[in-house]
């Protein structure tokens, strides 16, 4: 592996105050939505709320989210609906459920303006051969209605990236690749069964740009076994070397209880929270350094880049694949797991493969777990999304647009006292701000707004 040999050039990380650490500590939601999707509840069958599909209008732009829940190989720090597909049948069979799930969607959605963002996940989408994912990508253009200036984003394992695969991407027009670099330590990547060189991440990087893929992503990983503040930072430098647009810094949830693979890392080889926060620091240090602008809780991208501008511009929004620049009102559901978003309410596709692809060959949606909005989730969603997306909010203001008294939430921003005097927000009557000494405890911040949330917190990882 290349080495940064920048250590001595690198600033000093600032230590973490003993309040910051009480606060890291808590175990909260990353709100990527609200309610967050522990709050769902079982709807399946009449009870699903399939009429919602049809309540699109013809105005509207519309996203889509695409599961593919199969990989290579097992990653250990992963926390994602997948598993390793040893066979091809059974993704061959995946394949061709999933095309009949797209026919039964473009039946039930009501009038809409096109596809505006597609973005295929997973697992790994790569798990697919370069033909199936080219099908794949076909029967959504035509059946949903791609538009002309659409976003087509798509997760990749950059070790198992084939030439072929590459190829395909560049001819079903994908324009967005997100890496899953985590880190190019060769001792962390070992510890977490996930190796991958330098040198095969670079050359996935060359062969994306070179097949027409304009934007580029890539994660990486803090809290992993083995990592510290200084391996943090050289992932990072390299990583800047290949000049991704956006980066995205994720700290490990060590679930263990919830994703069993995870007793493959030894506790031992873990960082505490004094330890993690210190790695994040550093990944933040070497991101900032390198001329990136920070977007809300740990993205990164350059200052060109469409995700900072809309920041900069107050039009970033917060979703399940994180934030994002895309403005429609409906996020469509595509594959197992996949999790869909409409005005009245979020659904979810049956998590278990074979429970999704029973209800889709009896002609059904294969939504599990529904949750109608009321009100006031939409209020409380809006001033959570404010504060993740521009770390401020005016909570009377956003009160009066939902249509009550300014004062309804006083409560909660009465809530935040402690969480000022600890320097994690300023407070000046209902305006919130978070200074940029708070940006990585927002999600303390923004939990005084969740009153969902004594219900399940130990379902949550840590703060940082």
């Amino acid at each position: 592996m290349l080495s940064t040999s920048k250590t001595t050039d690198r600033p000093l990380s600032r230590p973490a105050t003993a309040a910051q650490l009480r606060h890291a500590s808590r175990n909260l939601p990353r709100y990527t939505s609200y309610p967050t999707a522990l709050a769902f509840q079982p709807g399946e069958g009449a009870a699903a709320p399939v009429d919602w599909f049809a309540a699109t209008r013809a105005e509207d732009t519309i996203s889509a989210y695409v599961h593919v829940p199969f990989c290579r190989r097992l990653c250990w720090y992963c926390g994602c609906n997948t598993t390793v597909a040893h066979e091809y049948d059974r993704i061959d069979t995946f394949q061709q459920v999933l095309e009949r799930e797209i026919d039964l969607l473009a039946r039930a959605l009501g009038p809409h303006a096109g596809v505006a963002h597609l973005h295929f996940g997973g697992g790994s989408p790569n798990a697919l051969s370069p033909e199936h994912f080219l099908n794949l990508a076909d029967r959504l253009y035509d059946r949903l209605g791609l538009r002309a200036d659409a976003e087509i984003a798509v997760e990749l394992d950059p070790a198992l990236l084939s030439d072929a695969f590459v190829d395909a991407l560049g001819e079903a027009g994908v324009t967005r690749a997100s890496l899953g670099v985590q880190t190019f330590d060769p001792i962390v990547q070992e510890k977490v069964n996930r190796i991958q060189p330098y040198d095969r991440v670079a050359a996935s990087a060359e062969r994306l740009r070179a097949q027409g893929v304009r934007g580029l992503n890539f994660d990486l990983m803090y809290g992993l076994p083995a990592q510290n503040p200084e391996n943090v930072a050289e992932s990072v430098e390299l990583a800047l070397t290949l000049k991704p647009d956006r980066i995205a810094v994720f700290g490990y949830a060590h679930v263990p209880w919830m994703k069993k693979h995870q007793v493959m890392i030894q506790d031992a080889d873990l960082a505490d929270v004094a330890g993690r926060w210190a790695q994040a620091e550093a990944a933040d240090q070497a991101l900032v350094a390198g001329g990136y602008v920070r977007i809300g809780l740990d993205h990164y991208a350059r200052p060109e880049d469409p995700l900072a501008i809309a920041a900069a511009e107050g039009r970033l929004r917060r979703n399940f694949q994180g934030y994002t620049d895309d403005p429609a009102p409906v996020l469509v559901p595509v594959g197992p797991s996949s999790i869909g978003q409409f005005r009245e309410g979020f659904v979810q596709n049956a998590v278990a493969t074979d429970t999704w692809g029973r209800a889709v060959l009896k002609g059904e949606l294969p939504l599990a777990r529904k949750l109608p909005l009321s009100a006031e989730d939409r209020l409380r969603a809006a001033i959570i999304e404010r504060l993740m997306c521009d770390l401020a909010v005016d909570v009377g203001a956003v009160c009066q647009a939902h249509g009550v008294n300014p004062g309804a939430l006083d409560a909660s921003v009465a809530a935040l006292a402690e969480a000022e005097s600890d320097g994690l927000c300023r407070i000046d009557g209902r305006r919130i701000e978070i200074p940029e000494g708070g940006r990585r405890l927002m999600r303390v911040v923004a939990a005084a707004f969740d009153e969902r949330l004594p219900v399940a917190q130990n379902r949550h990882a840590k703060a940082v």
